[in-house]
């Protein structure tokens, strides 16, 4: 054991010693003490999850944008082409050109 000053670290016992005392000092506010040691864990708990979701929503938006394209996309590819659309116009036109 190191020594401090003349003074070493206590041993075992003494720390069971040390303990009791502090049961008996502290006896009556060690639930309080507890109960707001663990609301403040769960607060900490609760900050670092709120900071990993806005982590998540400032990264998310471009997934989410990706994923708009592909659903345009496939209503675009439901729709007819420009060029089928044309040709329907044209063939519409050539028929009222012709009942004309």
């Amino acid at each position: 054991m190191q020594t401090l000053a003349f003074i070493s670290m206590p041993g075992g016992w003494e720390w069971i010693i040390v303990g009791v005392l502090g049961l008996l000092i502290f006896g009556r506010k060690l639930p309080e003490v507890g109960r707001s040691l663990g609301a403040g864990i769960v607060e900490f708990k609760k900050g670092l999850r709120g900071l990993q979701d806005d982590i998540d929503d400032a990264t998310e938006p471009k997934s989410k944008t990706k994923d708009a394209d592909t659903r345009t996309q496939a209503q675009i590819d439901e729709r007819p082409s420009w060029e089928e659309a044309e040709q329907k116009s044209v063939a519409g036109r050539a028929t009222d050109a012709g009942s004309a």
